[in-house]
């Protein structure tokens, strides 16, 4: 991946995820778990929907969703 994505926030990633097709399916305090009916599983885990995530989370939540760099760019987060 060429351009990697910075200061994402919880909120916007939340309505990228949504956006795709991923289903909120739990909630267990700051973890939120979302499904795909492909089968995609994405947990995000934060305190305020104004937090970003550090690098090594950002790169795990995407590789999760299965997401390219052109997904990325589609959903306006680089």
């Amino acid at each position: 991946m060429t351009h990697f994505p910075k200061n994402i926030t919880a909120r916007e990633l939340k309505s990228a995820l949504e956006h795709e097709g991923f289903v909120q399916k739990k909630k267990k305090g700051g973890h939120l778990m979302f499904k795909h009916l492909d089968g995609r599983r994405v947990i995000l885990s934060y305190h305020s929907s104004g937090d970003t995530f550090p690098p090594k989370t950002l790169k795990s939540i995407i590789q999760d969703a299965g997401w390219t760099e052109e997904d990325l760019k589609r959903l306006k987060l680089i």
